[in-house]
């Protein structure tokens, strides 16, 4: 078979054929009279066999070797060949968020592009210093994406710069909720903490629902963050977390505010969640529960109760919040 009829039946163009020929990776059995290539059946099927191995990223001297080596083995080819293709989608979908964010601030002109670009590489400085720049500082009074926020708050590991990039979403609005909410399902503990924070300074009633869901999280920090911000508002099913805050001694003084806070919604529901910890044997949890009861209308009965603790320290914790002397 002609090279002509060769590359009509394989999709192989005339030219890469010559190529592989060149190479000495397909060559052509025999020549006409007229010194034309002349491929024979193996040939082609040699041919096919390079366009399989191309098509999944092999090059052409890897090629060459796994047709010709005996002992070539694909095993460890095959695992290199996923890791770069791996990279590269990596590598291609930075570049789309990139992208993404450059379209969303709809330049007029190629200076705001590169202005964008800019902001872009100092949000992902190795400098913390100047990536907080970056979000408080925009040069030239360009915006910060949203979407590229929220990228930035769900990888941010510097407290400072996670809270000014917090605080720029807040002022945002909710337009960039929807990628926090998927930090949320991340199988990473530690973009889900990022994410809650980030979700408890928007408003609205998504956000509320979101900071709810995250109440079951298998995380007890995720969880504790959902039941602080969802406290001031008024939403009751942060009572149980609240209190297991409290129990734990993990931010318990903010847990017990946060209470108090919700005490005027559902008090007795609180009074009773508290009063049936105070069983405990450890004094320290006790002591925590009282000072928890105190920030909730209606708990002196249980407060007097715990003065009369037989730990001395819990009855004095007790006994100094009622305004009373210890008893002896």
């Amino acid at each position: 078979m002609l090279i002509g009829d060769v590359a009509r039946r394989s999709g192989v163009s005339t030219r890469m054929l010559r190529h592989y020929d060149r190479l000495g990776l397909v060559r052509p059995t025999g020549r006409t009279v007229g010194n034309y290539r002349e491929y024979s059946g193996d040939d082609i099927r040699r041919i096919f066999h390079v366009e399989s191995l191309r098509s999944l990223g092999l090059s052409l001297r890897q090629i060459a070797s796994a047709l010709e080596d005996p002992d070539f083995t694909p095993a460890a080819l095959v695992g290199d060949l996923i890791r770069w293709t791996e990279e590269r989608l990596d590598r291609e979908q930075e570049l789309l968020r990139r992208l993404k964010a450059v379209d969303a601030t709809a330049p007029a002109d190629w200076t705001d592009v590169l202005r964008i670009v800019e902001l872009m590489h100092g949000l992902g400085s190795d400098d913390a210093a100047r990536r907080q720049q970056a979000v408080l500082t925009p040069a030239d009074d360009v915006g910060v994406p949203v979407e590229l926020l929220a990228g930035a708050v769900l990888a941010e590991p510097d407290p400072n710069v996670a809270g000014a990039l917090r605080w720029a979403l807040a002022r945002a609005g909710d337009d960039g909720l929807a990628s926090l909410i998927t930090g949320l399902r991340s199988d990473d503990a530690d973009v889900r903490r990022r994410a809650v924070l980030a979700i408890a300074g928007i408003t609205g009633d998504e956000a509320t629902a979101a900071l709810a869901d995250a109440l079951g999280d298998e995380d007890d920090t995720v969880r504790g963050n959902a039941a602080l911000a969802l406290a001031p508002r008024g939403v009751t099913a942060a009572v149980p977390v609240l209190v297991a805050m409290v129990v734990s001694g993990v931010k318990d003084v903010d847990a017990a505010e946060a209470l108090g806070a919700l005490s005027p919604v559902c008090g007795d529901r609180i009074v009773k969640a508290l009063e049936d910890e105070l069983g405990a044997s450890d004094p320290a949890v006790r002591i925590r529960l009282t000072q928890a009861l105190v920030e909730i209308p209606g708990t002196t009965s249980l407060l007097e109760r715990l003065a009369r603790d037989e730990d001395r320290s819990v009855a004095l914790v007790a006994s100094a919040l009622l305004g009373k002397t210890p008893p002896s």
